[in-house]
């Protein structure tokens, strides 16, 4: 789909240099951006991709050291 936005001219500046040396595409630089910006930005959307896969694949075999080690690194992230 189409669709014609406004940016800032150092913007697009920035983003036209990047596709050059890229080798991309403006309209892929920006789709890739907004993509990135939608998933950092609906975790409810994550979450049901995690499901998803829990729900294929099963849940954890139940290994206390690895439950502690995902508990303490997800502690510390800066989510």
């Amino acid at each position: 789909m189409k669709t014609a936005v406004s940016v800032p001219d150092d913007l697009f500046a920035q983003v036209d240099r990047l596709a050059q040396r890229s080798r991309r595409s403006r309209g892929e630089l920006y789709s890739a951006a907004l993509r990135e910006y939608v998933a950092r930005h609906a975790p409810d959307e994550v979450t049901a991709g995690l499901d998803r896969v829990i729900a294929e694949v099963g849940q954890p075999d139940g290994d206390p050291f690895a439950a502690a080690a995902a508990r303490e690194t997800l502690g510390s992230a800066g989510w």
